[in-house]
């Protein structure tokens, strides 16, 4: 999977645990800052992408105050041409810089990866990005987690719904243990049914509050603007 890691490892940024040399990583820097060079500036969000592909390595290699000043930018290029999945997966560049302001980087882009029908597997990491930021006996985690899996269903089918509805559940059950020590399936049930995770009605707006905490007062976007050109149901 392209944005996941294990469900187990809360303290394991999400990805591949794969170790790179400087001189490999160097290259692909360079790499990246020659697509980005060669990029039209009058393609804008096609120099976002090279962006992102800049701001990536630039992570990579620990320079993180560079790979977030890159990926900033590319978001308000998304941003401002509706290009919600892609400014989802800058936010996730973002919020794994080690900066103040990753967390509002996180909750921005769980509010767009819950708002839009993007990339299932993009929205489960950015869910995940949650569960291993909140403390292990807060209930944000566990509706983080009930929401992962509530968006596998809504929004993936086939094979990758299979691989993402194992990988969810894992990542709940996980949760589960964290939270309040559970260990065999009749206990995760009357946990799940106490902490009012079977019901989206219930712990979507639930959610949102643990998105607000995220951000405060740092919206990125005009959340109401984007409501008002949501379709209706």
């Amino acid at each position: 999977m392209k944005y996941l890691g294990t469900p187990f490892d809360f303290g394991a940024e999400s990805g591949a645990d794969t170790i790179e040399s400087d001189d490999v990583l160097a290259e692909r820097l360079q790499s990246a800052n020659r697509r980005f060079e060669q990029t039209l500036a009058t393609d804008p969000t096609g120099r976002a992408e090279r962006q992102l592909d800049v701001s990536a390595a630039l992570l990579n290699m620990a320079r993180d105050e560079q790979a977030w000043h890159c990926a900033r930018d590319a978001f308000d290029t998304f941003a401002d041409h509706a290009q919600w999945e892609s400014a989802v997966r800058a936010c996730e560049i973002l919020c794994r810089t080690d900066r103040v302001q990753s967390l509002s980087a996180l909750g921005n882009g769980v509010w767009l990866a819950v708002t839009f029908p993007i990339d299932p597997e993009l929205s489960v990491a950015m869910l995940q990005h949650i569960v291993e930021q909140t403390p292990g006996d807060a209930d944000g985690a566990a509706v983080a987690a009930a929401t992962a899996s509530y968006l596998v269903d809504l929004r993936s089918s086939g094979a990758a719904h299979e691989e993402l509805s194992i990988f969810s559940a894992q990542l709940l059950g996980a949760v589960a243990r964290r939270h309040s020590a559970i260990g065999d399936q009749a206990g995760f049930e009357r946990w799940m049914e106490t902490l009012e995770l079977t019901d989206p009605e219930r712990f979507l707006p639930r959610l949102r509050n643990v998105v607000d905490v995220l951000v405060q007062d740092d919206w990125w976007i005009d959340r109401d603007a984007i409501r008002d050109k949501l379709p209706s149901d």
